[in-house]
Order: structure tokens, then sequence, then C-alpha cells
């Protein structure tokens, strides 16, 4: 199960998925990396945001102190992203 939290200033998600297809891929846990991963790019290259990101396996956590309107649009974007995946696989808990 991945864990989701997310506060006003920080993002936390970490576990995994455990949807391995019968290929031996987990598509819901690559799904959520990238969009992660995406959203730190994003947040940092489109909005210009100063934000800190730790993105490892299994874990990833990324903070800012606030975040202008294109910054937030990003974050909704993302959690929006995030139900979709949780819809088809039902793999992460929201805290």
């Amino acid at each position: 199960m991945i864990k989701v939290k997310l506060t006003p200033q920080k993002i936390y998600v970490f576990g995994h998925a455990g949807r391995k297809g019968p290929d031996g891929i987990d598509r819901a846990c690559a799904a959520v990396s990238a969009l992660t991963c995406n959203l730190a790019n994003s947040l940092e290259d489109l909005a210009g945001e100063k934000i800190s990101a730790d993105l490892e396996c299994g874990m990833a956590v990324i903070e800012w102190e606030e975040l202008s309107c294109k910054g937030k649009l990003l974050v909704d974007s993302w959690y929006l992203g995030m139900t979709e995946i949780n819809r088809e696989y039902n793999c992460i808990q929201f805290q």
C-alpha cells in the first residue's frame, strides 16, 4: 500500500503498491513515481517554486514554504492524478 500525506507545506509519499502484473511490472507504483517526480520538476521548472525534494525508491518528500497559484494548480493536478490511479488500482491510502 502506498501512503500519501498532503499538508499545507509538504507532500509525503511512501510505500509500494504491490500490484505487479504477470510480467512483474508494478504499473501503479510506476505511475505514482512518474507523477510525483513530474510534480517536483514542474514546481521548479514551470512554476519557479523554491522546493526541497527527496525522491527515492519507495519514498518521496516534497516541501515548500509557500506556493504561487501556479504551484497550487500543479499540486491539485498531481492529487487528481493520484486519485485516478487509486480508483483504478486501489493501492493508495490518503492520510
